[in-house]
């Protein structure tokens, strides 16, 4: 589908969003979720590691769930397989999240309509690091 990866959804996202709650980040270093979320520290964006044991990671506070950030979050970068990331859409829409992206490989055609039938934009099936090399 070629909505997915709509330039001004990634964009909106890379630029003007600083908060990105990380959906299955914990301390592991040998997972990409770690590697990603200390790419986007660099790029100066503030993680939030989403975890059901609410590890901190890379320096920051971590929370079971997004309902329990005690602060806005504007994007929410899911790390999990496909059948499990449709849920995490729709808590990104309830937390009033700007953006949501499904990771390379994290697929589901039934979240993204719902999200973007709310008005969130959604990114699936790249990485922040892909389209950061894209630019050059």
């Amino acid at each position: 589908m070629t909505g997915w990866q709509d330039p001004e959804s990634v964009r909106l996202m890379l630029d003007d969003c600083e908060t990105w709650a990380v959906v299955g980040l914990s301390g592991n270093p040998a997972r990409t979720a770690y590697s990603i979320a200390g790419l986007l520290q660099q790029r100066g964006k503030r993680i939030v590691p989403i975890h059901p044991s609410a590890p901190t990671v890379l320096g920051q506070q971590g929370y079971a769930t997004l309902a329990d950030v005690p602060f806005p979050i504007d994007v929410v970068d899911v790390f999990r397989r496909s059948a499990a990331a449709g849920a995490f859409a729709d808590q990104a829409v309830a937390v009033g999240a700007r953006g949501v992206w499904f990771q390379l490989g994290v697929i589901d055609e039934s979240a993204f309509a719902r999200t973007v039938a709310a008005g969130v934009p959604m990114v699936m099936d790249t990485c922040p690091a892909i389209e950061w090399r894209a630019r050059g």
